[in-house]
């Protein structure tokens, strides 16, 4: 009976095949593509059948073929009908693959075809996207800035717009405060970034086909001292895998393991398939490479500070936000925005959602306090006091507010004494009687320029009122004042402030209100931690859920070494470096040095980059341009969407489509893993299909299809694909999920997206700390701390040596006693690079503040001729360039002869870098405002004895290397002494770097923009 119905499955395959052929020109076009003979059949070889391919037509026979040339072998019958049958279980065939009940043999990229052919048979009938009247096709997608419709017609994207909830989407929820009743918009919101991607993907600096750096070759001279420098000429794309391939192979039978280094981008594209950690990690895993380590850059102060006083390993230091939207409109008094601009971050991969919950607090009559060197956007918009506060002094106010908060007895004494330890040592420093210092308001003024009266008025309001702290961008974490060399000292601070005004109880938490939406956190769906595809443990957060819940081979890189992130330059130049762990999982792995090299494996000699620019994210970026050029790196790859940043210090660059050319599928604003339910910033959790919405342009292909291709030349593809294509790989995910409950897939991929309903009233997620606050077992849905790390009952406190909020760190005590930098009783420690460097500060007085970018994400939006340029807050157009941004006092201006929107050189001993003036009273005297993490990196020769100068506004140049702290890898760009002057372009500038072949795409023209009138 089963061998009949093995027989008659193998038999109606051919007929499926023809018959779908016949109905659907796309999959008959596929089935052109090769020519070929596979053979299925029981091992041994009872029942088989041959299948022959012939320029889109299909026969096949039963029996054994002679030279088949591709063979899928069953172990048995029950293996066989477990893979052929209807409704097969995936757990099933990764089974059997993995203990080889079934091998497939013949040509990898063949295998892979043969595999990819049979499930799309599944996929060929799926109805993609809604027909509109206009004659557009509406999609939708996702970004790392909002989900959105995409509007195509004629192979064209039209328009992008926000998703626009209709009355089939789930309701939204409502909150009752002060007698009013407050319900978010019926839309997403999308960050500036997201609203430009049009025009980004139509940008004249997309790469459009496989290039070659003019004189580096393979198999001779290699003149790695020019990258950045020689151009680049058209290759096809079987040139340019083949290279790739043999460089792979060439670096592992010459050099050995960990010759391939990976450096991990910042942040790139968003879905569960293309994402770094998804298919790159999969990749990267199956060739073996040396893993550049990345540091919590946006995080600092916080993971190598904060935590050591309430724990939170797993968020990177940072509290959680849950209830706290509700609680706060029902309860605050005030909000406290330290060192916090909502208005310009739009939280952490979102939009603008909450800044409607800003303005409702504004209608409530919460009152505002903004502490900041820059009267920023939020504090613009929402009004309020204003403190102007020098950089990296904010330890030193927060010092002198709980000064005045124990003198006057202006804190929770039942809390402290219940809640915390360490209390009295730090109440001794704060009187003075440890170091004979009080820290007082007037204590305070010298260093932070905040007059004592309005410091102490400050403590007054703050120890009278229930106050929220909105620490950073997100209401806690994510850049300002923790990201210089007093950022953990003040991360710290934040943590005992909130100790000492009882954290957690009504009304006293932290947050602006970007956070903690009263949304269903149980429904389960993966983030881009969780691994997407990669089948890695060991650095996603894939064994928490998306492993058992989308069963998928486990990929493991057997190469341990490591190279720390910030140090990848002196990895390649020096040979040698040393750096501290990020991991997630405890306090105390950060406390490890690790080294490279490690014993027994090779120096890198071929670096293979992917996403965005590391000299816009990476302090004293010039580093990389000399690690670029040094003689023991052989080959670079770069896998990149635009002709920027890295690419253009690359031998062999591989052009990438950006995700409207291809399919993902992905969750708004959820990392899952690290920052657990970052999602609760949303108004609606939203579900998307990232439709692939046009084909690609150029010769452009997908991350994932390059990937496939170059590991079809190692003999890997089928192992890195599993049969898969990334439509298929989008399936295998909803399934995964709580979605099938829901939605089936067949409405899912033509709506293309769903709303998840929110929480009802009465079964809403309590207020974070509360449950601490009250005495009572933790009650909140994050996996954290984990069950080895409560020191009392399971459930009962915090993560630290006592279970409680400590003002003594005891792991500081234990992991670093004898660091003079990280004492375990916080205490001030005025900037290595600031006003106390008297003979540096008296050469570059001036001090550089560069924040997050309020129109771009990172790197990802600026640089590609993009919208953004039109916007005069990011960049300025004179004499034929776009020019990035930078705010100064209009007495520091006047000082130096500049004049608004007159181009002018910022320099200090590492690097020189050319901006916009934009003479602002915004900052305060003696502070530069910029933002960081520009696209670019454009080294022109200029004139005099300066040498060459940055034009592309990578004020990266101009940072320090150093750690905030030694024992760390805490980065402090916010602490950058520099000098500025006028400047002039000499006649002529221009890039460097030419490309024969890079044709534009059929985008639009880039506008012919005149320049501003430039004063002296």
């Amino acid at each position: 009976m089963k061998q009949a119905l093995l027989k008659t499955i193998l038999y109606g395959v051919t007929h499926v095949l023809r018959y779908t052929a016949k109905r659907h020109p796309a999959f008959r076009a596929e089935m052109k593509r090769r020519n070929c003979v596979v053979q299925i059949k029981l091992k041994d070889g009872s029942i088989g059948r041959h299948y022959t391919f012939r320029h889109g037509t299909v026969e096949s026979a039963a029996g054994l073929h002679p030279k088949p040339d591709v063979t899928l072998i069953f172990k048995d019958l029950p293996t066989a009908l477990s893979f052929l049958k209807p409704g097969a279980e995936q757990a099933e065939i990764l089974n059997a693959a993995k203990n080889f009940r079934v091998m497939v043999i013949g040509r990898d990229e063949l295998t892979v075809w043969f595999m990819q052919l049979m499930n799309r048979l599944q996929t060929v009938n799926l109805e993609i996207g809604t027909k509109m009247p206009d004659g557009t096709t509406r999609y939708t997608t996702n970004t790392n800035g909002g989900p959105m419709f995409v509007y195509a017609k004629d192979g064209r994207i039209v328009r992008m717009t926000p998703i626009v909830l209709d009355d089939g989407d789930a309701p939204s929820w409502s909150i009752q405060a002060r007698g009013r009743s407050f319900t978010p918009w019926r839309k997403s919101t999308l960050s500036p970034h997201a609203s430009a991607l049009k025009s980004m993907v139509y940008s004249d600096k997309r790469l459009l086909y496989p290039m070659k750096r003019v004189d580096w070759d393979p198999k001779g001279e290699r003149n790695p001292h020019n990258r950045g420098i020689s151009g680049y000429e058209r290759i096809s794309w079987d040139e340019a895998l083949d290279i790739v391939a043999g460089e792979i192979k060439r670096m592992k039978k010459e050099h050995g393991p960990g010759a391939i280094a990976i450096p991990m981008p910042s942040h790139h594209q968003w879905g569960n398939i293309g994402y770094y950690l998804s298919a790159l990690l999969r990749f990267g895993n199956l060739i073996g490479f040396t893993r550049v380590h990345p540091n919590p850059d946006s995080w600092e102060g916080w993971y190598w500070g904060a935590m050591h006083h309430f724990g939170s390993s797993l968020r990177l230091g940072i509290p959680s936000f849950y209830g706290t939207i509700e609680d706060c409109l029902q309860e605050a008094q005030q909000i406290v925005f330290w060192s916090s601009d909502p208005e310009s971050t739009n939280g952490l991969y979102a939009g603008f959602e909450g800044t409607q919950r800003r303005l409702w607090a504004k209608e409530l009559g919460i009152e505002f306090v903004h502490i900041d060197p820059h009267l920023n956007p939020t504090a613009q918009l929402l009004g309020g006091k204003w403190i102007s506060i020098r950089p990296a002094t904010d330890a030193a106010l927060a010092t002198a507010i709980m000064h005045v908060w124990v003198t006057e007895g202006l804190y929770d004494k039942q809390y402290v004494a219940e809640r915390t330890t360490g209390f009295d040592a730090w109440r001794d420093y704060l009187l003075g009687e440890t170091d004979g210092v009080p820290k007082t308001p007037e204590w305070q003024e010298a260093e932070t320029g905040v007059a004592a009266h309005v410091c102490r008025a400050l403590a007054r309001s703050w120890g009278s009122k229930k106050t929220y702290l909105s620490a950073g961008g997100l209401g806690a974490g994510w850049g300002g004042a923790c990201r210089s060399a007093t950022g953990s000292q003040w991360a710290r601070c934040m943590i005992l402030m909130m100790a000492m005004q009882g954290w957690g109880k009504p009304g006293i938490n932290f947050g602006n209100l970007q956070f903690g939406a009263p949304l269903d956190y149980e429904f389960y769906f993966p983030g881009y931690a969780e691994g997407g595809i990669s089948g890695e443990i060991a650095f996603t957060a894939s064994g928490i859920n998306n492993y058992q819940r989308m069963p998928h081979l486990i990929t493991m890189n057997p190469v341990k070494q490591m190279i720390p992130r910030q140090r990848l330059p002196e990895a390649i130049v020096e040979g040698h470096s040393k750096g501290f762990m990020w991991d997630g999982s405890s306090m105390e792995a950060q406390f490890a040095p690790f080294e490279y090299p490690m014993p027994g494996y090779s120096r890198i000699h071929m670096l293979y980059r992917y996403g965005g620019s590391s000299f816009g994210t990476i302090a004293k970026s010039t580093r990389f341009e000399q690690s670029y050029r040094d003689p023991s790196i052989e080959c670079v790859v770069n896998q990149s969407i635009w002709f920027e940043g890295d690419a253009r210090y690359a031998d062999i660059i591989l052009p990438a489509c950006t995700s409207f050319e291809r399919w993902d599928i992905s969750e708004w604003a959820n990392c899952a893993g690290y920052i657990h339910h970052n999602h609760s910033q949303l108004n609606h959790r939203i579900v998307t299909l990232q439709h692939k919405c046009i084909e690609p342009l150029g010769e452009s292909k997908s991350d994932y299809q390059i990937y496939l291709e170059i590991l079809h030349r190692l003999g890997l593809g089928a192992m890195f694909s599993e049969g898969c294509s990334e439509l298929d790989w989008c399936k295998r995910v909803f399934d995964s999920t709580d979605l099938p409950k829901h939605i089936s897939w067949q409405e899912f991929v033509k709506k293309g997206y769903h709303v998840l309903p929110a929480e009802p009233e009465k079964t809403r997620t309590s207020v974070s700390m509360r449950w601490y606050a009250e005495g009572r077992p933790k009650d909140l849905p994050e996996p954290h701390p984990l069950p080895s790390q409560f020191t009392d009952e399971f459930g009962q406190g915090l993560e630290t040596q006592s279970g409680k909020l400590e003002f003594v760190s005891s792991s500081l005590a234990r992991g670093q006693a004898d660091n003079p930098e990280r004492p375990a009783l916080n205490r001030y420690i005025p900037a290595w690079e600031g006003p106390h460097a008297q003979a540096l500060f008296a050469r570059y007085p001036l001090q550089m503040i560069s924040t997050h970018p309020r129109y771009s994400f990172h790197t990802y939006g600026d640089g590609k001729d993009s919208v953004l340029n039109d916007v005069d807050d990011h960049r300025i157009f004179v004499d034929g360039y776009y020019y990035w941004v930078m705010k100064i006092n209009p007495a520091d201006a006047a000082e130096r002869g500049i004049g608004h929107r007159q181009l002018i050189r910022v320099f200090n001993d590492r690097g020189s870098v050319i901006f916009v003036a934009d003479v602002s009273a915004l900052v305060g005297r003696g502070i530069m405002k910029t933002f960081e993490s520009n696209a670019d990196f454009d080294p022109v020769h200029s004139h005099g004895a300066e040498g060459v100068s940055d034009r592309s506004g990578c004020a990266n140049v101009l940072t320090s290397p150093r750690p905030q702290q030694q024992g760390t890898e805490g980065m402090a760009a916010n602490s950058c002494l520099v000098e500025m002057e006028p400047w002039t372009p000499p006649a002529g500038i221009r890039s460097k770097v030419q490309v024969k072949g890079m044709a534009p795409s059929n985008q639009r023209p880039a506008a012919a923009k005149p320049a501003p009138a430039v004063t002296a």
